[in-house]
C-alpha cells in the first residue's frame, strides 16, 4: 500500500474520531503539526472508581507508511506509573504487536490485524490504563507494587494524576463523568466487538440480494400453483361433461 492510500485512511479515520457527534471523549486528537502519520493524543480515564480517573495523559501515536496493515506505535509523553507502560512511555499491549509472529504466545485476535482501527487501538490503550494486565508488566517495580503494597502505589498514581493536570490545554474542557464516561466494563465491551466482531460491510448487500431471491421464488411458486390449479380444474370441467354425455 502507497502512502497515499495510508494518508487517506488515516485522514477518514480521523475525521471520525474528531467529530464532536462520534468521538469518544475519553480521548482529544490533534494532529501533530499537521502530520497526518504523528498524532497528538490526551488520554483520560473517565471511571470516577479508577485511580487514574481525573488525570490527562499526553502521548503520540505514529502510524507506518503501510497503515493499516502494521500497528500504530504509541508512547504516553511523559510516562506513567503503571504496570504495563515501560519507563520511556512505551505500552506492553497485544494490540500494538504484529499478528502473525509465529514466536509469539499472544493470541492472535488480539493482535494487530488490517481490520484493526485507530479507534479499537485508543479504546484498547483506556482500558489497559483503567485495569492493568499483571500478567505482561512492562514496569516490574509498579507490577510488584501494584500487587503487595497497593496503598503505596495509590499514592504514586494520584501524584501521576495531579501532575498530568497541568498538560490540560488552556482551551480545553474536560468532559463531564455521568455524561460521557465510557466505564471500564463499557470500554472492555467495545474492544471486544471491534476485534472479535468485525463489521461485515456485505452483511446488507448479501441481504438485500436473499430478499430479491425469495421474492423470485415466492412469485415463481405462486404462478406455477395457479397453473397447476388451473389445470386441475379443467381436468374436473372435463371428466364432468363425460359423465353427463
Amino acid at each position: 500500500m502507497s502512502s497515499k492510500s495510508a494518508a487517506a485512511i488515516l485522514q477518514r479515520q480521523f475525521k471520525d474520531l474528531t467529530d464532536p457527534k462520534k468521538r469518544i471523549p475519553s480521548f482529544h486528537i490533534e494532529l501533530d503539526d499537521d502530520n497526518i502519520f504523528l498524532w497528538n493524543i490526551g488520554v483520560m480515564v473517565l471511571n470516577p472508581d479508577s485511580l487514574y480517573h481525573g488525570g490527562y495523559f499526553k502521548g503520540q501515536m505514529r502510524f507506518p507508511q503501510d497503515f493499516p496493515f502494521s500497528p500504530p506505535s504509541f508512547r504516553f509523553t511523559p510516562a506513567i506509573y503503571h504496570p504495563n507502560i515501560y519507563r520511556d512511555g512505551r505500552l506492553c499491549i497485544s494490540i500494538l504487536h504484529q499478528g502473525g509472529d509465529p514466536t509469539s504466545d499472544e493470541p492472535e485476535s488480539e493482535t494487530w490485524s488490517p481490520a484493526q482501527t485507530v479507534e479499537s487501538a485508543l479504546i484498547s490503550i483506556i482500558s489497559l490504563l483503567d485495569d492493568p494486565n499483571g500478567n505482561s508488566p512492562a514496569n516490574i517495580d509498579a507490577s510488584v507494587e501494584f500487587r503487595k503494597n497497593p496503598e503505596e502505589y495509590k499514592k504514586k498514581v494520584l501524584k501521576e494524576v495531579e501532575r498530568s493536570k497541568k498538560d490540560i490545554p488552556e482551551d480545553f474542557v474536560m468532559p463531564d463523568d455521568q455524561v460521557n464516561a465510557y466505564d471500564n466494563q463499557m470500554n472492555r465491551r467495545g474492544v471486544e466487538g471491534l476485534i472479535d466482531e468485525p463489521v461485515d460491510e456485505d452483511f446488507w448487500y448479501d441481504s438485500e440480494e436473499e430478499d430479491e431471491d425469495e421474492e423470485s421464488f415466492d412469485e415463481e411458486s405462486l404462478m406455477d400453483h395457479e397453473e397447476d390449479v388451473g389445470e386441475e380444474e379443467e381436468d374436473e370441467e372435463e371428466e364432468v361433461d363425460e359423465d353427463i354425455k
